[in-house]
């Protein structure tokens, strides 16, 4: 349930303090991921939910509504015939349309949704499914040269793992057209548990974050509305489907708004600005490293995208320099979200009438129904407007905790319902929030405290940069040293010196990077954030190639 929100400030007054009362501009609605489905199906049942786009063959099956509400009920039956209801079932998957009706239907079932990466070898698979407690598993067939049954094979053997059900896709097709259509399907809590998703492991170990249904479908709403879609958005969705800003922010967002979704099988720049043309996309989201690839193919071999309105982004920091070229490249508004698996996942969201500085210097105010304050990491105590903190958030859209792991849950969710995100950030008088980098990022140097991100917009800037990322090295007389990781664009030469120098008349002097490193690509998850703690064990192994300064 969603928190009081506080009487005593008024959010669209000048905040005096870093701290923003939840706003019920939209209301919070009791529904399950099922019954979404079932809404849109019962509102537009002829109305093209799905595309499939299978660029192999050049094939392309659709869906209406109704047509998917079916397939979604056939697999709700079949898996519910199989096992009880508040069972665990791993979906262990690429993109493709059988995922999303299993998504649907583990939810009509009663199931929990434990979303696997299909990139996992055997021995992180075996974590996953044991640490959720999976009890089936519907897998792909083959994966980038996997062959997954074999793996899930190994990953039994890794961890002795208990499984009742194991099957393709297509089998479980085959199962489910053996059920009666008629079969009644268990009630399903709205405050029951969704799914549990996988952080990311920018840090470390991943954590199962569990997900309610409320959280997921206000969430997803919520988002939709502030991106102004509606039934006639189509939404080109290239977001994994194992992660949040897949399975809730691209398809629980799109069916409650009762959009289109076109779904190719993985992200390739050339084929997302073909589809574009050919499907007349107006939506699509892309985080920085996908945005700079399709400016990269759009400059390289133009397309006709006139039809593109509005590119969402976010998932990690979003530099300046790469909004301001995405909005003129491709005539569309940029629209940035922040937010984490264990918040559904969006806090805070740019809107489509905020002005182009706020679009690319800021991430927003928060979401309706959401709380958020900036606290002093050591006091607890909130900031002034202005001051860099750790942000925390509190509401409907905070996870019930980390599966089986009541201790890190209490360290992230304190007794009031606050979560600490670890994200370093500020928040000024009208609410509107930056990022200044992960509270385990900043680097302190001789007592001054560093902001990568600060370092990361103003390379940005510079032409032969591609992406970068700041980290900190030790250092035995200032603690830490500035150290920057950087790939070139293509067709540019630059050097450490020269990056060095461009940030001289930008950055005062101990901000800017002592070390400067080279590298082909950056180490990322497959939500596209930044492993800086991969760029850390790789300058600790000597695998980074230095470039002088």
């Amino acid at each position: 349930m969603p928190v009081p929100i506080c009487p005593d400030v008024e959010p669209s007054s000048s905040l005096r303090a870093a701290y923003w009362a939840a706003v019920p501009d939209l209301p919070l609605l009791d529904k399950t991921c099922g019954q979404v489905l079932r809404e849109g199906a019962a509102i537009r049942p002829m109305h093209t939910a799905l595309i499939e786009v299978a660029p192999e063959c050049g094939t392309r099956r659709r869906w209406t509504y109704a047509e998917m509400l079916t397939q979604s009920e056939a697999i709700a039956r079949a898996i519910g015939g199989q096992l009880p209801a508040g069972s665990r079932v791993a979906v262990w998957a690429a993109n493709r349309p059988e995922w999303i009706f299993t998504q649907f239907g583990l939810a009509l079932a009663g199931m929990v949704m434990v979303t696997v990466n299909p990139a996992l070898r055997p021995a992180e698979l075996a974590y996953v499914l044991r640490q959720s407690r999976a009890r089936a598993v519907i897998h792909d067939e083959t994966y980038r040269g996997q062959l997954m049954r074999e793996a899930l094979a190994r990953a039994s053997e890794i961890d002795a793992l208990q499984l009742d059900l194991t099957m393709t896709f297509d089998e479980l097709a085959g199962l489910a057209r053996r059920y009666d259509p008629d079969q009644n399907l268990p009630h399903v809590s709205c405050a029951s548990a969704a799914m549990i998703q996988y952080t990311s492991g920018t840090s470390g170990k991943p954590k199962g974050v569990v997900l309610s249904h409320c959280s997921v479908t206000n969430n997803a709403r919520i988002m939709g509305r502030l991106k102004e879609q509606n039934p006639s958005t189509i939404n080109l969705h290239v977001a994994p489907l194992f992660h949040t800003g897949g399975c809730v922010g691209g398809v629980l967002a799109t069916v409650q708004s009762l959009g289109t979704m076109v779904l190719p099988p993985s992200f390739d720049p050339g084929l997302m600005l073909d589809l574009i043309e050919m499907e007349k996309v107006t939506y699509t989201f892309a985080v920085p490293t996908m945005l700079v690839a399709l400016l990269r193919e759009q400059q390289l071999h133009p397309r006709d995208v006139s039809s593109l309105k509005t590119i969402f982004t976010g998932g990690t920091t979003v530099p300046e320099e790469i909004v301001r070229r995405s909005e003129e490249s491709f005539d569309a508004r940029v629209i940035i979200g922040y937010g984490m698996t264990e918040t559904s996942p969006a806090i805070t969201h740019t809107r489509a009438n905020d002005t182009p500085a706020d679009k690319s210097s800021t991430i927003g105010q928060p979401i309706p129904q959401v709380e958020v304050k900036i606290i002093d990491p050591d006091t607890g105590a909130t900031q002034p407007v202005d001051v860099p903190g750790e942000l925390c958030t509190r509401g409907f859209h905070v996870m019930l905790g980390y599966h089986d792991m009541p201790v890190e849950t209490s360290n992230c969710i304190d007794v009031d319902g606050w979560l600490r995100t670890g994200d370093l950030c500020s928040m000024d008088s009208r609410g509107y929030c930056r990022i200044h980098g992960r509270l385990k990022d900043m680097i302190i140097r001789g007592g001054e405290n560093i902001y990568p991100r600060e370092i990361e917009d103003a390379l940005y800037a510079h032409p032969a940069v591609s992406e970068v990322a700041i980290i900190g090295v030790p250092s035995d007389y200032w603690g830490e040293e500035v150290a920057a990781v950087f790939v070139r664009r293509a067709g540019h030469s630059v050097s450490g010196k020269a990056l060095q120098e461009f940030l001289h008349d930008q950055l005062a002097a101990y901000k800017v990077p002592k070390y400067w490193y080279s590298v082909a690509e950056l180490p990322m998850t497959e939500s596209g954030k930044v492993q800086k703690f991969r760029l850390s064990e790789m300058l600790r192994n000597g695998d980074l190639e230095f470039s002088p300064a």
